[in-house]
């Protein structure tokens, strides 16, 4: 794994009288964790203020302002588009981007995006997000994961052989020049995979932004000049 191109703690990100919250009959110590951890989160504030459906906006601004990712394009696929932030990044740095995603998941409608509830692994997923989006694309954004059930070396299986999935898309149809980024864990992208990836892109970095949370093994790998 490469270090972390963002550096270290968080600065003026913390928010001052940390906010408790009471345990209610009803609800589990765990729930009221995840509840005192969102109303103290200020990423989760932030995106309600500035209009984002999750605090995973802020992955996709952060690492675009590191790599420029979103700089000049203008047919974006993305992958595990629920609920939506990242694709509203895009619309918002790029409005006149074509944009589609996809999702297992339901989305509700976005202004610009074209969005597919449907599986990526499904053998029609490929060719009908290129039909939709209606030329060859620049960037793919790839924020999926598996879903999780409990035994961590299956969850990491799982959600690497999306990885791989969307890594071998990217390779196929990415206009020269093109950009991929895709959600991987601690540990980095599959050695195997990672060799494809250098073989097919000027250069690729492993990132992990300052929005994701501090206990998460998420990260990102970020796959920049697709060659011809």
């Amino acid at each position: 794994m490469a270090d972390n191109l963002f550096g270290g703690k968080n600065s003026g990100r913390s928010l001052a009288g940390r906010q408790k919250v009471k345990t209610a009959k009803r609800r589990s110590m765990q729930s009221t964790r995840w509840l005192e951890r969102q109303l103290n989160d200020p990423y989760v504030r932030r995106a309600h203020s500035e209009g984002y459906r999750s605090r995973a906006a802020y992955k996709l601004v952060e690492l675009d302002e590191k790599f420029h990712i979103l700089r000049g394009k203008k047919s974006v696929l993305d992958l595990g588009v629920a609920p939506g932030g990242w694709a509203q990044v895009v619309r918002r740095q790029n409005p006149k981007a074509s944009v589609v995603g996809i999702d297992l998941l339901p989305v509700e409608p976005l202004e610009g995006v074209i969005l597919f509830e449907m599986d990526f692994m499904d053998d029609a997923a490929p060719g009908r997000l290129i039909e939709a989006l209606g030329d060859a694309p620049d960037l793919i954004l790839s924020d999926m994961a598996a879903n999780t059930v409990g035994h961590k070396q299956t969850d990491h299986l799982r959600t690497m052989g999306l990885v791989e999935a969307a890594v071998d898309f990217a390779v196929n149809v990415l206009k020269p020049g093109g950009d991929f980024v895709a959600k991987v864990f601690a540990g980095g992208t599959d050695p195997a995979l990672l060799s494809i990836l250098k073989s097919s892109f000027t250069t690729v970095k492993h990132a992990k932004p300052p929005a994701s949370r501090k206990g998460s093994v998420e990260w990102y790998v970020i796959a920049q000049g697709k060659k011809g």
